[in-house]
């Protein structure tokens, strides 16, 4: 009887931030900076990977998905909110929606393949060096790759096609900034279908098994970094594995926090801050922490600019 009652919902109202002008003034400034800081470091990733013969090999390969990656998750939520907040509006439409929703879930969870693919790949070039070619070759990697691609595309249907088969009827306010699982689950008419529990519970196992395998990765090559007799041994097992740990325990726990945790009904700043740590903050940093601390990356970017430097100038000397 309820659900004969029940309206049609064709667009949502995202809600998430205050409507006081220094607050959207600061929220619009603080994600186009944001955006343009990992647009311009995974372009300037990609370039360097794409122009530069010696970058060509396996590792930088799987880099250059991770940055492709990184662009597509943030560029998939950043520009509708900073649209929403030049045009003082909150709607998104209900194919919007579903398109945001899909395509974040699946640049999400392509990240985290790929980031436990770089994981193995540094294990066995550390810890198993004079494997590396027959274990990492070309066609091996090109595998991990697509399987790493391919569930994702898989799982991000299977979870959007559940979540929008629900019928938002009490409801169309999303508090949150983008179209989040968890808050669509929260403004829907029934109780959330089994076949949609089930997807959450194998969306967190695979997390789970993927993080525990980063961090036995990690904790290998950091033993055996730490065998080396100096004491250049602990500073390079440190700087190796760290940083990278950093990154991944920030996009896990936050995307795990936001997804288990239970949704209020109002807007939380808890709520805003867990969801801008995991859709924003990793593909702003995987550049700095994965690629522009490597000596190759840094070399390739040094030639790039003084070509860029040097040939205008070689010309201009050769026209006078």
């Amino acid at each position: 009887m309820m659900m004969s009652n029940c309206t049609v919902v064709t667009e949502f109202l995202l809600l998430g931030f205050s409507d006081a002008l220094g607050l959207h003034i600061l929220h619009l400034v603080t994600f186009l900076v944001m955006y343009l800081a990992a647009l311009i470091g995974n372009l300037l990733v990609i370039t360097l990977i794409a122009v530069d013969s010696h970058l060509h090999t396996l590792m930088y390969f799987f880099l250059l998905n991770l940055s492709i990656l990184d662009i597509g998750s943030i560029s998939v939520i950043v520009p509708k909110s900073m649209a929403n907040a030049i045009l003082n509006t909150r709607l998104i439409s209900y194919s919007g929606c579903i398109t945001q929703v899909y395509f974040f879930l699946f640049f999400i969870t392509a990240d985290l393949d790929i980031l436990t693919i770089m994981a193995y790949d540094r294990y066995i070039a550390i810890c198993k060096p004079l494997h590396y070619a027959t274990v990492m070759n070309r066609r091996a990697c090109l595998k991990m790759a697509a399987a790493a691609w391919s569930p994702a595309l898989l799982y991000s249907a299977l979870h959007t096609g559940n979540t929008f088969r629900l019928p938002f009827c009490h409801s169309n306010i999303i508090n949150q900034f983008f179209c989040e699982v968890p808050q669509l689950l929260r403004i829907s008419f029934s109780e959330v279908f089994t076949s949609e529990i089930q997807i959450i519970i194998f969306g967190a196992c695979l997390g789970l098994v993927c993080i525990v395998f980063i961090f036995v990765s990690y904790i290998q090559i950091f033993t055996t970094v730490l065998r080396i007799p100096s004491e250049q041994g602990w500073h390079k097992a440190v700087s190796t594995c760290l940083s990278y740990l950093i990154v991944v325990i920030l996009l896990v726990s936050t995307a795990l926090i936001a997804h288990m945790k239970p949704t209020s009904g109002s807007p939380s700043a808890l709520d805003l801050m867990v969801s801008v740590l995991y859709s924003m903050i990793p593909p702003m940093m995987n550049p700095v922490i994965y690629s522009m601390r490597n000596k190759d990356i840094k070399a390739a970017l040094w030639k790039l600019v003084t070509w860029r430097w040097f040939i205008p100038k070689k010309m201009s000397v050769i026209l006078q």
